[in-house]
């Protein structure tokens, strides 16, 4: 059975613009990855909340599970909370567990709970909270949707929150081989494995150093006995 696939949708301007580097698709990839759900899909979209409603939509179609980081916070521009309510037609409001979670949090730490960050307690109906130990502020999930922080601690807190709730496949092995010869080189010994083990996947990844050029190539697969076989053939095949 194959295992779960997921999709990922990183929203804010401060991306795009470049003026932050986004971190926590190489944290999810690698998470899910463990977990055996595959990462097919990562979008970039802008603080717009036609472009938000859109790529939820589509996303949420094509795979099991789609995972969402920005747009929670207390600001103007934190949209990603009603985009999903649109998304799937429901109506969004302050939830009382989001509240008392926010208050519990802000009386601790002897800080108003006003009325920008009671935003961060707007949560679409039906939907199910995520935990999140960092800053209270929850996140959520609606239908296939999980809905994160894009402060990358909180991210990964809330990533650490949602796995045991998701029900993974096997998880993803992957082998390397370092080559001392360029892709051209080995092009075609590797595409012929590749068809040979097209259970498998192969990738390969060119580098240079000390002006000598050498290709990585790298088999993905649940099977550890298949990639055992794979990787002695490819090491034979380029033995000389």
């Amino acid at each position: 059975m194959p295992n779960p696939t997921a999709a990922m949708l990183v929203i804010g301007d401060e991306i795009l613009s470049g003026r932050t580097r986004d971190s926590n698709m190489h944290h999810l990839a690698q998470a899910f990855t463990r977990h055996g759900i595959d990462l097919r899909e990562v979008r970039v979209v802008a603080d717009d909340h036609a472009a938000i409603v859109a790529a939820l939509r589509a996303l949420s179609e094509a795979y099991d599970h789609v995972v969402t980081s920005g747009g929670i916070g207390p600001t103007h521009d934190d949209i990603t909370a009603p985009c999903v309510a649109e998304a799937f037609g429901v109506p969004i409001g302050v939830r009382d567990d989001a509240r008392a979670l926010l208050q519990a949090h802000y009386d601790r730490s002897g800080t108003e709970l006003n009325e920008a960050r009671l935003r961060m307690a707007r949560i679409p109906e039906g939907a199910t909270l995520i935990d999140n130990p960092i800053s209270a502020a929850p996140g959520f999930t609606l239908r296939n949707v999980h809905v994160m922080a894009g402060v990358p601690t909180v991210f990964e807190a809330m990533v650490a929150s949602l796995l045991p709730t998701l029900t993974g496949g096997a998880p993803v092995l992957s082998q390397c081989l370092r080559l001392m010869k360029g892709e051209g080189e080995v092009a075609k010994g590797v595409g012929d494995l590749a068809e040979e083990f097209d259970d498998l996947q192969f990738g390969s990844y060119p580098f240079q150093k000390d002006g000598i050029y050498g290709t990585n190539i790298v088999v993905r697969g649940t099977e550890a006995a298949r990639l055992d076989a794979a990787m002695t053939r490819l090491a034979a095949l380029f033995a000389a």
